[in-house]
């Protein structure tokens, strides 16, 4: 393992979050792993960082805390195998991360981090959030009926004497 400190080797911040969100990912059934290979020269040198996501659908903030607890306890032992690559990984937690064997965890995130930092993991969604949707008030119009088009029910009366 490296000399770094575990806090420095942490994903705090939402822009990183996002940026291995747009990356490729790893499916197991215990978590996704998301991840993303840093391309700037500044973030280049500072190795392998990682970032958690256990989410309330997963269970209560106890079952929670455990689930984030074993999964940087995988990560501190599945690291020695990883390559130093400058990669980001996001481990998002499913339910069954809780109630796995330890090792299993450790062989999901064994794989998943040389898959990704090989380029050979799922590719990221291109679809938007929302589906393709539009928001807001031009999301009503019925098969694509442009604005302004058709006839107005509320047509101008000119009643001035």
């Amino acid at each position: 393992m490296t000399s770094v400190p575990a806090a420095a080797r942490r994903l705090t911040r939402r822009s990183e979050f996002l940026a291995a969100a747009a990356g490729r990912r790893f499916h197991t059934p215990r978590m996704t792993v998301q991840g993303i290979m840093r391309t700037s020269a500044a973030d280049s040198g500072a190795g392998m960082r990682v970032g958690f996501t256990v989410t309330k659908r997963v269970g209560n903030a106890p079952e929670r805390n455990r689930i984030r607890r074993r999964l940087r306890a995988a990560v501190d032992l599945a690291s020695t195998s990883w390559p130093a690559a400058s990669l980001d990984l996001v481990l998002i937690a499913r339910r069954e991360a809780i109630s796995a064997p330890f090792d299993q965890l450790v062989d999901d995130l064994r794989n998943a981090a040389p898959a990704l930092a090989s380029g050979k993991g799922a590719a990221a969604p291109k679809s938007s959030r929302n589906g393709g949707r539009r928001r807001g008030k031009g999301s009503a119009r019925p098969n694509g009926a442009a604005r302004g088009a058709g006839t107005d029910v509320h047509e101008k009366t000119d009643k001035s004497p």
